[in-house]
């Protein structure tokens, strides 16, 4: 598959800005790694700016090991180190700056922070990722959904999906397409169920079922990566249901291409960041 020649060709007068800026709400005490994976897709997926915003405590850390290119926004945290509904103002705020917002890596279930991303969510006006403890946030909120506002793009594995839907994973397994295509339906969203041939829907009928990957990629991070990339093709201009189906598929490719050096047992989530551009060159 080639990726689109918007992604694919920069006008030589182009600025950090013209490819958007991205906010990702994520991380916690416990889970800080997920927040940078998800940094470091975007920017190797092409973002022009990435800021991470996470609780404070966090923000030393995270310093030292994160890209220099990714800048950090600490905001108020709860007791346990995730971040606490009494940063909403703040982010509010900083979100009047972005252009995309990702919400939910390694982000934590404690109740302030759960509270903290319904409200996000509720009063999105900037195209969004929700994944993981975003998803998380939305089970038993779904009609959150339906408020008119940006584009949103949700990234369940069938775990968060038969969460959402209140069923089991076997039954979400057995009818994949067909789930994904209600429930993007039904709340107005792009809908990515990842797995074994990832379905990407939307609510106004599109559909893609993706082929590459394998089951190396189903280990920790993975998913946090993929959230970056998708991020990173709506802050570069395209569709929410365009940016999602593509972002699948590079993410899949980087992932057979990091198998083959690493093999699919020894794959951690780095290594399809690595294989990120490689897997651009062959869809150029």
């Amino acid at each position: 598959m080639r990726l689109p020649t918007r992604l694919l060709r920069r006008n030589s007068s182009s600025q950090k800005g013209d490819f958007g800026h991205i906010l990702i709400l994520a991380g916690s005490a416990r889970f800080s790694g997920a927040a940078v994976l998800c940094a470091v897709g975007a920017m190797r997926s092409g973002a022009g700016l990435v800021t991470l915003g996470i609780p404070e405590s966090l923000n030393t850390a995270l310093v030292k090991i994160k890209p220099k290119e990714v800048m950090t926004l600490p905001l108020p945290q709860t007791r346990q180190g995730a971040l606490s509904s009494k940063g909403y103002k703040e982010i509010k705020d900083f979100l009047g700056q972005i252009d995309v917002l990702i919400i939910g890596p390694g982000l934590n279930r404690e109740k302030s922070t759960q509270e903290l991303a319904r409200r996000i969510i509720t009063g999105l006006k900037k195209p969004a990722v929700i994944d993981a403890d975003g998803l998380f946030a939305l089970a038993g909120h779904l009609p959150l959904l339906k408020r008119q506002g940006a584009e949103k793009i949700l990234t369940p594995h069938a775990g968060e999906m038969a969460r959402l839907l209140g069923t089991s994973v076997d039954k979400v397994q057995a009818d994949r397409k067909e789930i994904a295509q209600k429930f993007a339906r039904d709340y107005k969203v792009t809908l990515a169920l990842k797995g074994h041939r990832t379905v990407v829907a939307d609510y106004k009928g599109n559909l893609y079922i993706n082929n590459t990957g394998n089951p190396g990629m189903a280990t920790a991070g993975s998913g946090d990566v993929l959230a970056g990339i998708i991020a990173a093709f709506l802050g570069q201009g395209l569709d929410a249901f365009s940016a999602a189906k593509y972002a699948v598929y590079l993410h899949g490719l980087a992932g057979d291409l990091a198998a083959k050096e690493k093999t699919q047992i020894s794959l951690i989530a780095s290594d399809i960041i690595d294989k990120i551009p490689g897997a651009i060159k062959r869809c150029s």
